[in-house]
């Protein structure tokens, strides 16, 4: 067991947090630990008046007393999350859990994000997304770490809704394993993909320090100039965030006699780099251990949604049909 601590984040630091001065929920319990929160979240009212909320780390039930927490834990039947285990290395293992079958856990879920994501808006409206939940194995269970969230049909190709690292678990890599399995899932689906936006500070952040990471790496072990598209196809990034990052760090240079722009590459400058954050440690994820097929939406599915969206048309047209009516009965009393 792991002992409790305190994280090194201190709720002053937060002063927008309680701007509102309503609820009082100041820390979490989870599992053996303690973390102070930094943001407001919309748990129901009778649980938003205690200092510190008592959470599950396996089922993500929230309580209201350590007594309430301690006897829910003797009888929790859960030991991982729900949903299937689709990653394993080591003691890193990650689930896909759908928010259509798993609603109440993957609300809990939300519920605990948004007190550590300032712009997270997602609550309750769970259903059409997937959520992929890192853990830590031990001997007592798998043990929550982080998790990101995408929709399952995105018309503009985010690969990423939500991602979050909890305090506890950060500084280990987990939050760039993290953003490194949602582009192994897109590059599955033969696609390219970005972050949903906008991005926290820290998101934002993270997201730098991986694309840079990934371009680096396949600009060092490509021995021949490449394109945007190619890069952009070599790691799954959108073009947009392959010229930002190209650009960011100085490797994008316009030709001012034709107006076109070249990738300059300092190979010396980006194998320094590399060294670096392998030296750091910080563990990767092993494509040959995923076990994952991409999400299709059943023909049902699709035919449920495709029947709301012809039922939204016509009460539309309706509508519209009642406003021209109307008009045309006011127009007729008006000429009376």
């Amino acid at each position: 067991m792991q002992p409790r601590q305190e994280t090194t984040f201190d709720i002053e630091d937060q002063p927008q947090i309680f701007a509102d001065a309503t609820p009082k929920i100041r820390s979490i319990r989870f599992g053996d630990w303690e973390m102070d929160t930094w943001y407001v979240a919309p748990y129901p009212e009778e649980y938003s008046w205690y200092p510190t909320l008592y959470i599950c780390e396996y089922c993500l039930k929230y309580m209201k007393s350590k007594y309430i927490a301690d006897r829910h834990k003797m009888k929790c039947p859960m030991k991982h999350p729900p949903g299937d285990e689709i990653y394993r290395d080591g003691l890193i293992s990650i689930f896909e859990v759908d928010g259509r079958k798993n609603t109440i856990y993957c609300q809990n879920l939300c519920l605990l994000a948004k007190m550590f994501l300032d712009h997270k808006t997602l609550y309750y409206d769970v259903e059409p997304f997937l959520f992929y939940v890192m853990t830590e194995i031990n001997d007592t269970g798998c043990h929550f770490v982080g998790y990101f969230s995408k929709e399952k049909r995105s018309p503009l190709n985010y690969n990423v809704s939500c991602i979050l690292t909890l305090p506890i678990h950060q500084r280990k890599g987990y939050g760039n394993l993290l953003i490194e399995f949602s582009y192994l899932l897109t590059k599955r689906e033969s696609k390219t993909g970005s972050p949903e936006k906008p991005l926290s500070d820290l998101g934002l952040l993270s997201y730098r320090y991986y694309w840079r990471n990934v371009l680096f790496e396949v600009l060092n072990d490509s021995p021949e100039a490449l394109s945007i598209e190619e890069l952009s196809r070599a790691t799954s990034m959108t073009v947009n965030d392959v010229v930002a990052t190209l650009q960011i760090n100085n490797m994008l240079v316009k030709d001012e006699e034709n107006g076109t722009y070249r990738i300059v590459v300092d190979k010396d400058l980006i194998k320094n780099h590399l060294e670096k954050v392998t030296a750091k440690g910080y563990p990767r994820i092993r494509t040959e251990n995923l076990r994952w097929t991409p999400f299709i939406l059943t023909r049902a599915l699709r035919r449920a949604q495709d029947l709301e969206n012809e039922k939204n048309i016509s009460k539309q047209e309706q509508q519209n049909s009642t406003d021209r009516t109307n008009k045309i009965v006011d127009d007729e009393m008006d000429v009376d």
